[in-house]
């Protein structure tokens, strides 16, 4: 691992020990201190002078003024973009004069003026370049700090790089790259370019869009193992219909023949769905464990205080849960913490009446009275029990399932019967039928 830090403008306080937490969150940890390559700055400088002796690279001491002076008249007059090469006509003694009188400069890779250079990608196949086309770039800033382009090709060198995947963005590159690792008479690596992550209209997928980070997606409620199965899937194919990989199976069967050329589209509800499927997989009691360390959320005081309660209720909305944020969780449980508000007439099933109804939350309160521990074994237990009532006493499932739930919950829509009894247990399920009775006797 290195930490690419040279452009001190974009430097992010604290970004290094932000991707080593996220690194660490997916399961993945570096088996050796990783490079800082703002610590390295001499090494680059000795490596851009080297190329200058080289004649691969050259001093260039031209103004900003003077550069964006360029730039508008290459604008005017519709030509592309790139340095005129100015400073590569000054002489030996003019660059002394300069380097001695302490005036500011940069140094440029010098590209062919001619020639076409082929290499193969691992993701596009063969590609080829007109070289006297590609721009000399910067290697290394006015403040000392290399670019990208001399700095990555200096790292993968030394850290025995084998391979270089990253987005098509930096295809352009490539070249630059190959001609510089050459330079210095070193073997390149082999180079892939995966497609980009789209949004859904196809636009670029962008941190300038949206919040697309890692910590973002972590702390909406997103699994690790989910975003890293999903994310693979996106820019790769595994020849078979297999959707759902641990990371370890990952590592084995990974090929990069499969990554895809077109850029995928970055589907949240199929995010959504592969959250669900590892969520589910999770026992209650860990499940609980992972929510109250996703947040610090102060709503999830109640939550947290009463960890079997919380169980309890994990147990029947798991299910559903498409993610672990709070906002969720506490979507889907609200009414077991608090009976909300409802009127009376939602206790009523569209087929019944009120007096099937009154009847049957008799009965459930007369039930709950009368049952044994046993009885609240499960809510499958419940369920059927309350099942053999509804024969026993001569009603519908609309006259006892029905107001059951929404004495319960609160709701028109809300868990099972048995799945509500089960989580309040006996006292709170009697306080809230004998609150329904109330309320129906009243209307």
């Amino acid at each position: 691992m290195r930490i690419e830090d040279t452009d001190q403008e974009r430097l992010v306080p604290g970004g290094k020990e932000m991707i080593l937490k996220e690194l660490r969150w997916f399961g993945i940890v570096p088996d050796e201190k990783p490079l800082v390559q703002s610590e390295r700055l001499e090494l680059y400088k000795r490596f851009a002078r080297d190329l200058v002796k080289r004649g691969h690279a050259y001093y260039c001491f031209c103004s900003e003024a003077r550069l964006e002076e360029l730039r508008k008249n290459q604008e005017t007059s519709k030509k592309p973009p790139r340095y005129d090469r100015y400073c590569l006509g000054l002489s030996q003694k003019e660059i002394e004069e300069k380097l001695r009188g302490g005036q500011s400069y940069v140094i440029r890779q010098k590209m062919p003026d001619k020639g076409k250079l082929k290499f193969i990608d691992l993701v596009r196949g063969e590609l080829e370049f007109d070289l006297s086309l590609i721009d000399d770039s910067v290697l290394l800033k006015s403040d000392g700090f290399p670019t990208y382009h001399l700095a990555s090709v200096v790292d993968d060198h030394s850290m025995e790089i084998t391979h270089v995947i990253r987005t098509e963005e930096w295809l352009s590159s490539t070249p630059k790259h190959i001609l510089l690792h050459r330079s210095f008479g070193w073997q390149p690596p082999e180079y892939a370019h995966p497609p980009l992550v789209l949004n859904p209209d196809r636009t670029k997928m962008s941190k300038r869009l949206g919040n697309v980070s890692v910590a973002s997606f972590r702390a909406a409620g997103y699994l690790p193992e989910a975003l890293i199965n999903f994310l693979v899937l996106l820019g790769w194919n595994p020849k078979t219909e297999q959707e759902f990989f641990t990371l370890k199976e990952l590592i084995e069967i990974f090929d990069i023949s499969g990554i895809n050329k077109a850029g995928a589209v970055f589907d949240r509800e199929k995010l959504d769905y592969f959250n669900n499927h590892y969520i589910r997989k999770y026992k209650p009691e860990e499940l609980f464990e992972k929510i109250i360390g996703n947040s610090d959320d102060e709503n999830f005081g109640r939550f947290k205080a009463d960890k079997n309660f919380a169980v309890r209720v994990l147990r029947i909305i798991q299910p559903r849960l498409k993610t672990i944020s709070f906002n969720e969780v506490w979507q889907n449980s609200f009414y077991f913490y608090d009976l909300p508000e409802y009127e009376a007439g939602i206790l009523i099933f569209k087929k019944s009446d009120k007096e099937r109804t009154l009847k049957g939350l008799r009965y459930l309160k007369t039930f709950i009275q009368n049952s044994d521990d046993k009885d609240w074994a499960s809510p499958e237990s419940l369920n059927g029990l309350l099942q053999k009532a509804v024969k026993d006493v001569g009603l519908d499932n609309g006259d006892i399932f029905w107001p059951a739930r929404a004495a319960l919950s609160g709701l028109e829509k809300s868990s099972s019967p048995g799945e509500l009894f089960w989580v309040l247990r006996k006292e709170e399920s009697l306080s809230r039928i004998k609150s329904a009775l109330n309320k129906l006797t009243l209307i």
